[in-house]
């Protein structure tokens, strides 16, 4: 009897995880950007806010409010040649405890011939016991670009909210004209709280932020370090095979995101989402 209760909650509990999927491509057509198919399911949704001159912005919405254990979210999105498209989110992604299962989240990205895709997400938010599993998987042309920023927070300090224990996984991979030249794998498990205040990890720190730019180069990376007076946060910046990565880790989320908007603003030649200046 134990047993057929502990499986009638279990199905019960995976019949209720959030699944949602978001799949597109855009073209240029006329000299205009415009989407071209568009998929939505479960509780993903992604709008389109305003035309551009040249390009297309969307923006992601989560309508089950946030990401809890066992759910599950695909994005795929593909720009077509010689089109731009910048894509954020609504808000913060909040990802909750998790008792079992963990969430997973799989994006892919592409971009052909002469695209620039901007991948610009606002600051996913981790709870104590977290467990989610993200996967990256970007495809690029050999003369497509890369604008890319993700930003992870470990809890919310202000809020007297800090994790201390739980899995986070991230899996990168970034192909660039059929070749991989980028791959990396990150993982923080069990006594994530104690980790972070390792000095050979974070010292303390409570968000890291990574800033990916293709085509990247030398005088890329010294336009970056002209800011580094200002810079509030540790940052990192180099560049290889191609591109250059600026890497963010700090004690304050805000201070972060700060910096983060400086390198974004000194590397990109359009505006920031408006969502990230309100």
């Amino acid at each position: 009897m134990r047993t057929d209760m502990t499986k009638q909650s279990a199905d019960v509990f995976a019949a209720n995880r959030a699944r949602g999927a978001v799949k597109f491509d855009v073209r240029k057509i006329e000299g205009t950007t415009r989407r071209h198919h568009l998929h939505e399911s479960g509780s993903l949704r992604v709008r389109f806010p305003s035309p551009e001159d040249d390009g297309l912005s969307a923006v992601l919405v989560n309508t089950a409010g946030g990401i809890a254990g066992g759910d599950r979210f695909e994005i795929d999105l593909s720009a077509g040649e010689g089109s731009r498209l910048t894509l954020t989110t609504a808000a913060a992604e909040k990802v909750y405890r998790a008792q079992g299962t963990p969430a997973e989240l799989n994006v892919t990205l592409k971009a052909e011939s002469r695209a620039h895709l901007s991948w610009l997400p606002q600051e996913t938010i981790l709870f104590d016991r977290v467990k989610i599993k993200r996967r990256f998987e970007i495809n690029l042309a050999e003369d497509a670009s890369l604008l890319l920023c993700e930003i992870v927070v470990f809890g919310r300090i202000a809020m007297g909210e800090r994790i201390r224990s739980g899995e986070f996984s991230d899996y990168w991979r970034l192909h660039r004209g059929g070749k991989l030249i980028f791959a990396e794998n990150i993982r923080l498990d069990a006594d994530i709280g104690a980790k972070l205040d390792s000095p050979a990890i974070a010292n303390g720190g409570v968000a890291i932020g990574t800033a990916l730019i293709v085509p990247g180069d030398d005088i890329l990376v010294e336009r970056i370090r002209e800011l580094s007076e200002s810079f509030g946060c540790e940052v990192g910046i180099s560049t290889w095979n191609g591109f250059a990565m600026a890497r963010f880790c700090a004690q304050d989320a805000a201070r972060l995101r700060a910096d983060m908007m400086a390198v974004l603003g000194r590397v990109s030649g359009s505006a920031l989402p408006r969502l990230w200046l309100s």
